[in-house]
């Protein structure tokens, strides 16, 4: 296991998560993905929430760090008011996850936005976000799938250059695309599905699915690979 990188992933608390005979405040993450780090060659340190100051601290230990998928984003984050279907704010993860997004671009650290994640980058660097779409979350609880195809001459491209079907849930997407950000791939509507920073001294980029359900390892190698 010597010399793989560090990955670092954002986790999140939970009231009440029960385990045995246990019923308590956790942090948590869907085992998924660890085992992607894992299995993309890297070594998985899950981050629990921390005080916003401590950020640039973890991020100096980490090789790459990866935000995790989860709740939406508090639409003050970015100027917007609550529409109706939007979910609960989760503004302590909000606080956290965009003060580890900052620490991680300020270090040119490698980024991975997995879904909320890539929201959350985007609202980092000034964009804003769709708060409704249909037909990207057809089942609650339930992933789904549907292709996305990059946009050629960028970072995902070269990653993944054929159109691919990939796991998806997500009910909210990009709108206005934040400072430095360029679309590099599209769902069949037009949804922004990926977005990198398109520099060849930052590796960062962000995907609106869920690559920790699926079997396609790429997106997690190539961080692996900018983090080694």
């Amino acid at each position: 296991m010597a010399g793989r990188p560090l990955i670092g992933v954002s986790t999140y608390l939970e009231a009440g998560a029960r385990w045995g005979v246990w019923e308590l405040e956790a942090a948590l993450l869907p085992a998924g993905y660890p085992r992607l780090v894992q299995r993309a060659g890297g070594l998985a340190a899950m981050l629990p929430p921390d005080a916003p100051e401590q950020a640039a601290a973890i991020v100096a230990r980490l090789d790459g760090l990866v935000i995790a998928g989860g709740p939406d984003v508090e639409p003050v984050r970015y100027g917007a008011e609550p529409d109706p279907r939007t979910g609960p704010p989760a503004r302590a993860r909000d606080t956290w996850e965009l003060a580890l997004i900052e620490a991680a671009l300020a270090a040119r650290l490698p980024l991975l936005g997995i879904c909320r994640g890539m929201q959350l980058l985007n609202v980092a660097l000034g964009g804003t976000l769709v708060q409704h779409i249909e037909g990207h979350a057809e089942v609650v609880g339930v992933f789904g799938r549907h292709p996305v195809k990059p946009v050629p001459g960028t970072r995902y491209a070269e990653i993944a250059p054929e159109e691919t079907s990939v796991p998806t849930y997500h009910h909210q997407a990009l709108d206005r695309l934040g400072t430095g950000l360029m679309p590099s791939a599209y769902a069949p509507d037009g949804t922004v599905e990926a977005v990198e920073v398109p520099t060849a001294d930052r590796w960062v980029l962000g995907v609106q699915w869920h690559p920790e359900m699926g079997d396609d390892l790429r997106v997690m190698q190539a961080l692996v690979r900018a983090a080694s």
